[in-house]
């Protein structure tokens, strides 16, 4: 009787009690600041500016491919459209910042949509006026 080794290694247990569902439990990242990809993408290029500026240029591949993937995935490209978008989810002080940078990342169409996407914030704002949210969200996308 032979024996083989198996195909593949036992899946690790994630550490910690972390989750974002219904429930939003980010364990010791709670209360950290979050940013949607497109704020992250403007952080980013102007970092990347300003050592350019500098006469550094130690871009890696890794920070080219998080580039092109920012580029590629943030739906607001304009500074003025993502500070707009920032302001509007800060005012709604009764999420936290993991869910305001998520509704900002997903930029989705309606309640419901956000609500299934984001299952934290459903019992913290009605469904008109998240989709008024929603709405003035995507009047400041511009689709290139």
């Amino acid at each position: 009787m032979s024996t083989t080794a198996p195909t593949s290694r036992a899946r690790e247990q994630p550490q910690g009690d972390e989750e974002a569902a219904k429930d939003l439990r980010l364990g010791e990242f709670q209360s950290v600041p979050t940013l949607t990809l497109s704020e992250a993408r403007l952080l980013i290029n102007a970092v990347m500016d300003h050592r350019k500026q500098g006469g550094k240029q130690d871009e890696t591949e890794m920070l080219r491919n998080t580039q092109q993937y920012l580029d590629t995935f943030a739906r607001f490209k304009q500074k003025e459209n993502i500070e707009a978008v920032e302001r509007m989810l800060a005012a709604q002080t009764n999420f936290e910042s993991f869910e305001r940078s998520q509704l900002g990342t997903l930029c989705c169409d309606t309640a419901e949509e956000a609500k299934t996407l984001v299952p934290s914030i459903k019992d913290k704002i009605n469904d008109t006026d998240l989709k008024e949210l929603l709405d003035e969200i995507t009047k400041l996308r511009t689709f290139v």
